[in-house]
């Protein structure tokens, strides 16, 4: 088995240098775009809230260039609107085995693992976490999954992580004030 990443080691500089490289962002959806709840109304319709300040991060680090996609193991029309209004092409569900999106995405992308990160809560994201350049988990993460981030970011799934790490990956590539300039 391969060790954990060892993520307290890892000093800012080098979580920098291995997110200026990143040319794909995959995100998971459920408790990473979401919190994780999962709402049924009374005629099985399913809600999901998801930050506005994430879908903005998303939309600032695609005009900058960088793709985004999503791989969830959960079926949702609501994943797919929300990928509609924010401009994400790529988008994986009831994906039992992230890894065949993932293999995908590098062969249609033709990009190398360092230059991947992925955003994940959960022990199914753990295969993904392994190979990246840049694995983050969200603050309120699985404990276990921890051990393999280069990064955990400060806030929740749900609530402003996606965009903590939008913005990192742009200041990374700084291009963070050429987008506050109003310069994409």
């Amino acid at each position: 088995m391969q060790k954990p990443y060892k993520k307290k080691n890892i000093p800012k500089k080098k979580i920098l240098t291995a997110a200026k490289k990143i040319k794909l962002l995959i995100l998971d959806v459920d408790g990473v775009l979401t919190d994780g709840s999962i709402i049924l109304d009374n005629h099985g319709n399913e809600l999901k809230f998801f930050h506005v300040r994430d879908g903005h991060g998303i939309k600032m680090l695609m005009l900058s260039g960088v793709h985004v996609a999503l791989i969830t193991g959960r079926q949702s029309q609501v994943v797919e609107k929300r990928a509609d209004e924010l401009g994400i092409r790529d988008v994986f569900q009831k994906c039992y085995d992230k890894k065949i999106a993932y293999d995908e995405l590098i062969r249609k992308y033709s990009l190398d693992d360092s230059e991947i990160a992925y955003v994940g809560d959960d022990i199914v994201d753990i295969p993904i976490l392994k190979k990246v350049g840049f694995p983050v988990v969200v603050a309120d993460a699985h404990e276990e999954v921890k051990a393999f981030a280069h990064m955990i970011t400060t806030k929740e799934g749900g609530r402003g992580a996606v965009r903590e790490i939008c913005d990192l990956l742009l200041q990374a590539k700084g291009l963070r004030e050429d987008l506050t300039d109003g310069n994409p």
